[in-house]
């Protein structure tokens, strides 16, 4: 394995440009009978939302209307009420994008995470090397620092070139789940203000009369606050799930997690004043993600994807999963 690398673990002084007495160089409206309860901010004209028109220029772009297509396309074709054509294009989205985006970012983690032992091999033995080159030379200790990070660097982006694994292919995922998150959810907001840029449908009057249960209309908001509660709870399980699997997490890693955690509780008020139908795709969204997080621990599931196996997999993960929720959160001290 070694061999493959190109010989020696240090290139050549010259090629990374440090020489001994040098400095070294740097690492590289609407009408209808009956209207939706908002507040003013949710209801405003978009231009008053923000005096340079940003969003907007989002509600009126492409995307947005692709968006409105795919849900007025949904509700013509099923003949279903719009909070089942708004669950059925939720699962169809999640399923048909982002199940094999997130099996495919597993599968990228799994490959780096199989790595690991190869890239502390080459760890150990390019300091070593290092070490010497620069007691020969009288490298300083920043020198050797320098040139140790960037040989390491060049040799790990080897590694993750060969095995074609680079862990940004990793980030694809969230670079795709975003941006349809907030097409859809400015696409229903559009319907259920009437800003809607689709032609020869009244929206708005049909979603007034499209909900279910405690929340008929959906160009108002949940009054009982049951969905917004929902989408905030089932957002925190999927951090909590998060967090549970990783095991001596980084400074970096526990503030994301605190952060995730605050706007999850954030999301509460904020769904609270917006309109039935933005607050129940958001659920179904929060829903299906909760599911694919769950899915993508089961060995069949993953064996099924070809994600290869690695040391931190579990037999019995759902086992482990509620014995770790159980000890943190039920039986503390």
């Amino acid at each position: 394995m070694l061999c493959r690398l190109g010989g020696r673990w240090l290139r050549p002084l010259p090629a990374l440009q440090l020489r001994a007495g040098y400095p070294p160089l740097a690492p590289v409206p609407t009408t209808g009978a009956k209207r939706p309860t908002l507040p003013v901010w949710a209801v405003a004209p978009v231009s008053a939302v923000d005096g340079n028109g940003w969003y907007e220029a989002l509600a009126a772009s492409s995307p947005v209307r692709v968006a409105e297509e795919v849900l007025l396309g949904v509700h013509a074709t099923t003949g279903l009420p719009w909070w089942g054509g708004i669950l059925v294009s939720t699962v169809a989205l999640r399923g048909a994008v982002t199940l094999p985006l997130a099996a495919y970012q597993h599968y990228i983690l799994a490959k780096v995470e199989n790595l690991q032992p190869e890239i502390k091999a080459i760890a150990k033995h390019l300091n070593q090397e290092v070490a010497v080159r620069a007691s020969q030379l009288g490298w300083s200790k920043r020198v050797a620092r320098l040139t140790y990070l960037k040989n390491m660097k060049r040799l790990v982006s080897e590694i993750y070139v060969r095995d074609n694994c680079h862990p940004f292919k990793a980030t694809v995922l969230v670079w795709i789940q975003i941006p349809v998150w907030v097409f859809m959810s400015v696409a229903l907001r559009n319907f259920s203000t009437g800003a809607t840029h689709s032609e020869g449908f009244s929206v708005p009057e049909q979603l007034a009369t499209g909900g279910t249960l405690w929340f008929p209309d959906l160009t108002a908001p949940d009054s009982t606050w049951i969905l917004p509660i929902s989408v905030g709870v089932i957002n925190l399980l999927i951090v909590e799930i998060y967090a549970l699997q990783k095991i001596g997490m980084s400074r970096f890693q526990t503030y994301i997690t605190y952060f995730v955690r605050a706007v999850s509780v954030l999301m509460i008020p904020i769904a609270a004043a917006m309109p039935s139908s933005l607050v129940l795709y958001w659920l179904c969204s929060s829903f299906m993600g909760l599911s694919q997080n769950l899915l993508l621990r089961s060995p069949g599931f993953r064996q099924l994807c070809r994600i290869p196996s690695t040391k931190s997999d579990s037999e019995t993960p759902y086992k482990d999963l509620f014995a770790a929720f159980y000890s943190k959160f039920i039986s503390r001290k």
